[in-house]
């Protein structure tokens, strides 16, 4: 049977086009019930139960469930819970749920996947008895409503023909819609409110918790403490006459109270303050601004402040505080508000759970992890079990009366400290894939024997005998990387072997679905999060010493001055002499006794490498730096011993060289033949701006930095020497690091030729073509390059420009979100390290703040701020120093500080900094001896008994005793 649909669209020109097609209906769709007697089921068909169990208290007689599509939309967390079973889920709800929310869809699909579960997807849209038209002037909401009314109402006839005793189960309706609760019970559908049903569920305590309170947040007028929103049509209009902006806002690690947000056309940054400036906007939402006129403008405060209050009386006078400092000179930044909501960016958040005060409460605050995310309202009855517990709260609304968002509890991640609990944290809230790789992607993986095909040997460069090595950190299983030098004809011929990895990572399987998801592997400080399987990422794509391996090799010929004379790509096979790490293979250079040919190959490179080096750096490349640490670690418990500043040896650098060499001829190679889908990967030169508080830093140390290019900034940075402090100059390196914009991935056909440009390594064009096990950008680099030397064919889709712009977007998002995961990891670690311990250490001032100084402790890359008294010491913000009398504490000076863990806050444990010296009475920290600790408790031991004999009780005892 058919049917037609009719659609009217606008074209880019405004003109109405209407598009008719052709629906087909069928009379032979299965409804899924083992009590069907109508339907001719297959036993791997039958879905739904025969005689499904009720666990509502509302409903006695057995009965499916029929979900409409904002029930989907809203108690997803619901759903996911093994209390639902026997549920319908129309096509009509499916399809409006994969429209709107792709993330809910995806989740939805494992649980109808779920066979446990019990739920059946219904095609409604496509049966003749239960598809219906749209009317004239009907709405699409309506018409769907409608849609899975017809299809309850039909269920629940279907379900009792041939059931002569009528014994089937019911058809019960689940919305939240009034309206269509009232029109369901008029037709005679059994009806019902998700919260009235979850209620009412028994023998799953705490399900209710995980109700999503849908508030709709502008519908307050009374006591409303936000301005309200202007609706998306408002919205529009003013963003088309200019009058408002569109932006993604940013909130503040440092101040609940601010944030700021990027606009498209506006070089900075536009600041937003205050609770009416923020106006609900939650960290990563996209938000509509209006820029205030240029009088009101002020300027980022230099002051930490945190939420730690729900009085919104304090929380006000807060404000008002922080507003008046805010405007207190002329460095002021583009200021505006948030008038409404675009998007938002709402996801799960982890935490813990602040109790309530009063006994018996329900309502109680739950304090998110992540300092940029507001406090959350929730209700549970949980909340004793709850307050010892890592957990997962889901935002709902916020309502502009209510100091905070509202949310419900999702689910446990486990008791507050426990290493894998915490784990679990870093990697949520910094949205990490790190699931199990499903059957899907298991199944695309050659089996544990695998051995290189012969077909597949005759296909490659055969340099098995070549010699080859690996140079790596201690402990690494994903050797990516191998090389290879010998001299040649006309100078030295130089290989650098990357993984062939795109070989066993077919595009379009669910293998390069799952890697490109994952966009890069992320390394925490015990534990690893792959991007691809184990079998590939540690053994068969693993370039491991004395093992056969399937590479794609870069091979130069290069002069005595390392200058390149030719380049060539092929797919080769490998096998590589050893597998070392930087210090073997500097002890292999350094071994003068040493001449076998690993040795003669790694001081070929070396000896080539520093030419390259140097090169780079005269051309403008800058040597930055940053306080890397590395962890010892107990291989059996994984909990921390000992934490030390990384250390860099001449092949860390050796390597890195040959690198970044190969990444720059792939990147010319693949963006002269694909010159609009090229991935490449630039770094953009910082804004003049950024530079200013590290100048007048360096200015006060008596140099004076030109950062006008990136070659005037080297050279400025070379020349930056205090002799008898040689980590100086390290210091202003890392402090430049900090000054720097993040390098990001984007294709070729997105930009100019000038903006291809890598500002720190000085190079015209790079891409990232050496790591294809940990990072997905390598392996479509690799597949350009492939198609580009006839290695393997070209798809359609390295060819889409617009598929290339949005993978860029994800692969920029993951590798952010990889590097914060990796810090959190570290400080996780940082903080289990120093639990029970405390040290004395020499510290640098990396920067002087209204209230603290961020100082950094060299010997182990730690740093955080050490926080100064106001009652003892003056900022003078036009200097940038702190005064306490005689003692001036600018950027760069030289202190010993008390090292210690602070963990009286269970959600931030943090490192305290203390000061030691120089010495300031009533803030610095006094170090005892064993013989200053013995005389101190002597003195406490002399001055309690002085204390008790003065005591009214100790002084008539003494007069009874005289007198007796």
């Amino acid at each position: 049977m058919w049917t037609t649909k009719t659609f009217l669209t606008k074209t880019k020109r405004g003109n109405v086009l209407k598009i008719v097609r052709e629906h087909y209906l069928r009379d032979d769709l299965l409804c899924g019930s083992a009590a069907c007697n109508v339907c001719p089921h297959k036993d791997d068909e039958l879905v739904l139960e025969e005689n499904p169990e009720s666990l509502c208290g509302l409903f006695d007689s057995n009965h499916y469930l029929i979900l409409d599509t904002n029930v989907v939309l809203h108690q997803i967390d619901v759903i996911e819970e093994d209390a639902l079973k026997n549920v319908i889920i129309l096509q009509t709800a499916l399809e409006e749920v994969k429209h709107q929310n792709t993330a809910t869809f995806q989740r939805l699909l494992e649980v109808i996947g779920n066979k446990k579960r019990k739920f059946f997807s219904f095609v409604n849209e496509h049966h003749k008895d239960t598809y219906v038209e749209r009317n004239p002037g009907e709405k699409q909401n309506d018409r769907n409503d409608r849609a899975i009314r017809k299809a309850a109402s039909w269920y629940a006839s279907h379900l009792s023909i041939k059931n002569i005793d009528g014994q089937f189960p019911q058809i019960v309706l689940l919305t939240d819609d009034e309206k269509n609760r009232q029109l369901a019970h008029a037709e005679g559908i059994l009806t019902c409110s998700v919260s009235d049903y979850i209620k009412n569920v028994n023998g799953y305590p705490g399900l209710s918790d995980k109700l999503s309170k849908n508030v709709i947040p502008e519908s307050c007028s009374k006591d409303a403490l936000y301005p309200a929103h202007l609706t998306p049509t408002q919205i529009h209009a003013g963003i088309r006459n200019g009058k408002l902006h569109q932006g993604t806002f940013h909130a503040s690690r440092d101040n609940y109270l601010e944030g700021n947000a990027t606009i498209s056309g506006c070089e900075k940054s536009i600041l937003l303050q205050g609770h009416i400036g923020i106006n609900r906007a939650i960290d990563g939402d996209i938000v509509a601004i209006e820029i205030l006129p240029q009088e009101e403008w002020s300027k980022p405060s230099d002051i930490v402040l945190e939420d730690k209050t729900e009085d919104p009386g304090d929380f006000l006078e807060e404000e008002s505080q922080l507003l008046t400092i805010s405007k207190a000179d002329d460095d002021i930044t583009p200021t505006g508000k948030v008038v409404g909501i675009i998007r938002r960016k709402w996801r799960q958040y982890c935490g813990i759970l602040l109790p309530s005060k009063f006994p018996g409460a329900t309502r109680h605050l739950f304090t998110p992890a992540e300092k940029r995310i507001p406090r959350v309202r929730i209700e549970t009855r949980q909340s004793d079990i709850l307050a010892s517990q890592r957990i997962l709260v889901a935002l709902d609304s916020w309502p502009r009366n209510s100091r905070y968002p509202l949310g419900h509890f999702v689910r446990s991640l486990g008791p507050i400290g426990d290493k894998d609990a915490e784990n679990e944290v870093i990697l949520l809230e910094h949205d990490v894939p790190h699931a199990r790789f499903s059957e899907a992607v298991l199944a695309c993986l050659p089996p544990d024997n695998w051995t290189i095909p012969e077909e597949e040997l005759a296909r490659r460069v055969d340099l098995r005998a070549t010699c080859v090595c690996s140079v790596d950190p201690p402990g690494c299983t994903d050797i990516d990387d191998a090389l290879h030098a010998r001299r040649a004809a006309g100078g030295y011929e130089v290989g650098v072997h990357i993984a062939d990895v795109t070989h066993f990572v077919r595009p379009h399987s669910a293998l390069d679905r799952e890697a490109a998801a994952r966009a890069t592997t992320v390394y925490l400080v015990d534990k690893r999060i792959d991007m691809v399987p184990e079998l590939l990422s540690s053994n068969l794509c693993s370039l491991r010493g004395g093992e056969e391996r399937l590479a794609f090799s870069c091979i130069w010929t290069l002069d005595e001055n390392a200058h390149v004379l030719s380049t060539k790509f092929h797919k080769s096979v490998i096998k590589s002499r050893a597998a070392m790490t930087y210090e073997e293979a500097q002890m292999a250079i350094d071994e003068t006794s040493r001449n076998d040919e690993i040795a003669t190959s790694l001081r070929l490179l070396n000896k080539l490498a520093k030419k390259l080096k140097q090169r780079r750096l005269d051309n403008g490349a800058l040597l930055l730096a940053s306080p890397e640490i590395r962890f010892q670690v107990d291989s059996e418990t994984h909990e921390p011993l000992e934490v030390q500043a990384k250390r860099i040896v001449d092949t860390n650098s050796m390597v890195e060289e040959f690198m970044l060499l190969a990444n720059v001829s792939v990147a010319e190679r693949i963006a002269a033949d694909y010159p609009q889908s090229a991935l490449l990967r630039r770094h953009p030169a910082p804004p003049p701006a950024q530079f200013n508080a590290f100048l007048k830093a360096a200015s006060r140390q008596g140099f004076e930095l030109d950062v006008s290019t990136n070659k005037s900034f080297s050279k400025s940075l070379n020349e930056a020497v205090i002799p008898e402090r040689p980590f100086f100059n390290t210091l202003l390196r890392i402090m430049a690091t900090r000054c720097m914009q993040q390098a990001v991935y984007f294709s070729s056909g997105s930009k100019t030729q000038e903006e291809f440009y890598h500002y720190g390594l000085a190079c015209p064009i790079y891409t990232h073509f050496t790591s294809p096990i940990r990072r997905y950008a390598d392996v479509v680099v690799h597949r350009l390059l492939a198609g580009s030397v006839g290695a393997d064919a070209t798809h359609a889709a390295l060819l889409d420009t617009r598929a290339a712009q949005a993978l860029c977007d994800n692969l920029n998002y993951r590798h952010r979100h990889a590097q914060l995961a990796a810090r959190a990891s570290v400080a996780l670690n940082t903080h289990i390290l120093f639990k029970n311990r405390e040290e004395v250490e020499s510290a640098v001032v990396l920067a002087v703040k209204r209230n603290a100084l961020q100082v950094l402790i060299p010997k182990y890359g730690l740093e955080g701020p050490l926080y100064l008294p106001s009652d003892k010491f003056t900022y003078n913000e036009e200097e940038n120093v702190q005064i306490c009398n005689d003692i001036v504490f600018k950027t760069f000076d030289e202190l010993t500080v008390r090292l210690t863990l602070d963990s009286s806050n269970l959600q931030h444990r943090k490192l305290v900094f203390q000061l030691v010296t120089p010495f300031i009475p009533g803030v610095s920290y006094v170090q005892q001896t064993k013989d200053d600790q013995m005389e101190v408790e002597n003195v406490e031991i002399k001055t309690d008994e002085k204390k008790r004999k003065d005591l009214p009780e100790t002084k008539n005892k003494k007069k009874k005793k005289s007198k007796t």
